[in-house]
């Protein structure tokens, strides 16, 4: 027996100041986009903002529906609009928030597992890591350099080989 011991670090930041304009850009999209969300059974608003290789952002927001599994988060309504319509595109990063103004928490809300999973398919088909912004409430951001810190055991296409 032995025993595996898996780490991951974050960066958190209590304000914008270390941010460039582009980030702050992308920041502002995934803001914008939450406040777009179709969430009206769980009330819980998302946002997120993909930023690709071309600079292009694409956003996305969680659309629910009463059929519960029909609905979609924000994360992968931005990844599958950005894959079906720039397929050759890599994706840099992501920015994902919630409406703090609507939801009354202070924790950052990390993405669920079906969008970890799909975050972790595209940044393993590039030859580049997809960085992570989620963003907090005042300005608050926390940073992962890879989508493999959100889901180190993730399920890769090597095992259907």
């Amino acid at each position: 027996m032995r025993e595996v011991k898996i780490e991951s670090s974050l960066t958190v930041y209590d304000n914008y100041s270390s941010f460039t304009d582009v980030e702050l850009s992308l920041f502002q999209s995934a803001k914008e986009a939450c406040k777009r969300a179709y969430a009206p059974y769980s009330n819980f608003y998302v946002g997120a903002a993909l930023l690709m290789d071309d600079g292009k952002v694409i956003t996305g927001n969680n659309q629910e529906n009463a059929v519960y599994p029909c609905g979609l988060c924000a994360e992968r309504v931005a990844i599958f609009h950005a894959s079906s319509q720039y397929p050759d595109k890599t994706f840099q990063s992501i920015a994902i928030t919630i409406d703090y103004d609507r939801i009354p928490i202070d924790d950052i809300a990390f993405p669920c597992g079906s969008c970890r999973q799909v975050l972790f398919e595209y940044e393993s088909k590039q030859p580049t890591k997809i960085k992570v912004y989620l963003l907090g409430r005042d300005e608050q951001v926390t940073v992962l350099n890879s989508v493999e810190q959100l889901l180190p055991f993730g399920f890769s296409d090597k095992l259907l080989s």
